[in-house]
């Protein structure tokens, strides 16, 4: 049975820090711009825009506490580790949008019912074009360390941060309609801003919970397949589970083998069967063969019958 490196995993945990902290500046940078100038300028869509950076921010200081726990080499309470705690980051990312949700509804409502007329300016089209690029950037970066890393948390966080960009074309679109005469499409694209978010937030609370609720990683059907046909020595395999996260997957099973192997024989077929699958699936990291003599399940059923 092979585990992961404590080293490599302590240095793979310190990377994705460093590229939470990094991306913390730029989000709480680009949402004081949006913020400051939504405020200037009444504009409903820019200030939520804003929130929408901040929670931004928010979520990356989230993800660096919990980073810091998952860091945590295995202990006597946690055998597995501590990379669920990864995973409880990116379900509280989902939470924040969520919270972020509803303040966009109501600044939408607010503008469209008591007709609020949004001010626009060069000055705050050019900040709301410099910030765009900035989400660009971001979020393009945070997506190719997410899969280098291996990283579920990177990685919706990546998607949040591409929720921004857009949101930010939309801020963008509804700015050039007020200043055409359409002082309601602020709120308009709010509404609209509203509804991106929510689909972000289904699609991060969706990984989260399939990585808390130990959703199979890997196919059974395509495992049973796979050692079968290619591990000479294994008559039969069943009850394969998978869990786990998607750079770090952990794999139980049985195995039906010749009853007159020795104990040394049927040794070597389990660590044969464990280096096939990490092989074939280089994410699984983990691997648990229960070796059984072959024909002892259909012994078993019809002793069930019989009795």
């Amino acid at each position: 049975m092979r585990r992961v490196d404590a080293s490599s995993l302590i240095e793979r945990n310190r990377k994705v820090r460093n590229v939470l902290a990094a991306i913390l500046v730029a989000n709480w940078a680009v949402a004081v711009a949006k913020i400051v100038f939504g405020w200037m300028s009444d504009s409903a869509a820019v200030t939520a825009d804003g929130v929408h950076s901040f929670i931004d921010g928010g979520s990356n200081v989230l993800g660096l506490v919990a980073m810091s726990v998952a860091a945590r080499p295995a202990d006597e309470d946690h055998p597995y580790g501590h990379g669920k705690f990864e995973a409880l980051a990116s379900l509280g990312i989902g939470m924040l949008i969520g919270v972020a949700m509803l303040e966009l509804g109501r600044m939408a409502l607010d503008s469209l019912l008591h007709d609020r007329h949004p001010t626009v300016t060069p000055l705050m089209a050019g900040v709301m074009v410099g910030t765009l690029l900035v989400n660009l950037a971001v979020t393009t970066l945070e997506r190719k360390q997410g899969e280098k890393l291996q990283s579920p948390l990177l990685l919706a966080d990546a998607r949040h941060t591409l929720s921004d960009v857009g949101v930010t074309l939309a801020v963008l679109g509804s700015m050039g309609l007020v200043s055409l005469g359409f002082p309601k499409a602020d709120g308009i694209v709010t509404l609209a801003v509203l509804v991106v978010v929510a689909r972000v937030a289904w699609g991060i609370v969706k990984q989260a919970v399939g990585i808390l609720s130990d959703t199979a990683r890997l196919d059974p059907q395509k495992v049973m397949n796979l050692l079968t046909r290619q591990v000479p020595g294994v008559r039969s395999c069943r009850d394969v589970r998978s869990r786990g996260m998607e750079g770090t997957v952990y794999v139980d099973l049985k195995i039906e083998v010749d009853p007159l192997l020795t104990t040394a024989q049927a040794h070597e077929l389990a660590d044969a069967v464990e280096a096939r699958l990490q092989a074939e699936f280089p994410e699984v990291v983990d691997v648990v063969v229960h070796v059984e003599p072959g024909g002892s399940s259909q012994r078993a059923l019809a002793s069930t019958t019989s009795a």
